[in-house]
């Protein structure tokens, strides 16, 4: 990433969901953190290699946390005004 490029957090999380309707991880021991990337480009990458290992469980799913939103909410939405 270049010096000059805006960095925006995003973390990508997973794990087996007690039932497909919600997003409520089976047991929160085996969260998979997959790692924290700074665009949403290689956080879609991870996402992405992740979710296609784990195809054949209908339960695994995997995240996109936008972590930028989290750590500076007031910026977001000014910038959702504009």
């Amino acid at each position: 990433m270049s010096d000059n490029a805006q960095q925006l957090l995003h973390l990508v999380i997973g794990g087996e969901l007690e039932d497909l309707e919600n997003v409520t991880f089976r047991d929160l021991d085996k969260v998979d953190i997959v790692g924290v990337y700074p665009n949403y480009a290689t956080a879609y990458a991870a996402w992405k290699a992740r979710a296609h290992q784990t195809v054949d469980n209908a339960h695994m799913r995997y995240f996109i946390v936008h972590l930028h939103r989290l750590l500076d909410p007031e910026k977001e939405a000014r910038s959702a005004q504009h």
